[in-house]
């Protein structure tokens, strides 16, 4: 596992220059990476449980190391970052291809659908069915298996497979 920052530099310094990354872009990425990564290796990404709160999923150490930047771009980093695996790696910039060109707008709309993880904590915890805004990892893992194999189906009905 790793810390959240470690995702989250690794993506700024990799294409913060190019990607235009605020701090709310920045969390629904590693929000993103780590659903993805539990939902394909059933193991966490992140060591950070992420939380569900009124804009969508959070994961509250980048939102306190980010939230000065507010809405503005966050600059990249002039270090080299190296998560020491290459397969992650190609991982995270698997994520970015899919994910990179939306905004953080557009990236907590799509964390926040009906049925989502955080949905289904939000409005549990607002109903009074949960005492915790911490999204459960199973929640996570369960959501991103589904999009999965809805992708794989997807596939399989065009005559890609």
């Amino acid at each position: 596992m790793y810390r959240p920052v470690q995702i989250a530099d690794y993506f700024i310094t990799k294409f913060g220059s190019e990607g235009q990354i605020t701090p709310m872009k920045l969390i629904k990425l590693v929000y993103i990476a780590h659903g993805w990564y539990l939902g394909i290796t059933n193991k966490p990404l992140i060591d950070e449980n992420p939380e569900a709160w009124k804009y969508g999923p959070v994961i509250p150490s980048l939102y306190h190391k980010y939230k000065s930047y507010k809405n503005t771009f966050i600059p990249p980093e002039v270090i080299t970052v190296s998560l020491g695996d290459k397969e992650l790696e190609a991982f995270l910039d698997k994520i970015w291809d899919v994910y990179g060109k939306f905004d953080g707008i557009q990236l907590s709309a799509k964390t926040h659908q009906d049925d989502s993880p955080w949905s289904r904590v939000w409005n549990g915890v607002k109903n009074g069915n949960y005492l915790s805004l911490q999204i459960p990892e199973n929640f996570i893992a369960e959501h991103y298996r589904y999009l999965l194999d809805k992708n794989r189906q997807a596939v399989i009905e065009k005559g890609n497979a």
